[in-house]
């Protein structure tokens, strides 16, 4: 059970740092933060609705997973399968 919760933490790892890499691609909508830092500036990258409407499927399928990896580490904590 050891080698799968190791596996587990990788895959957290992974997860959280494409998480985060994919949220950050997404296209400012104006407002908030993402005018403070820049977002609000018109840019053709990432203009297509195809390449946005893959980005958030991608996004979604990555914290999936993300979740997933979390509460089955929460439950190998929970009944002491460490």
């Amino acid at each position: 059970m050891d080698i799968l919760f190791i596996i587990l933490q990788v895959v957290l790892a992974i997860t959280s740092l494409l998480l985060t890499m994919t949220i950050l691609l997404h296209r400012g909508r104006g407002g908030g933060l993402s005018d403070m830092f820049g977002g609000g500036v018109t840019s053709s990258l990432g203009s297509s609705g195809v390449a946005e409407r893959n980005l958030n499927r991608l996004t979604v399928i990555i914290a999936l997973i993300w979740i997933s990896a979390i509460v089955t580490m929460g439950l190998f904590v929970r009944f002491d399968l460490v």
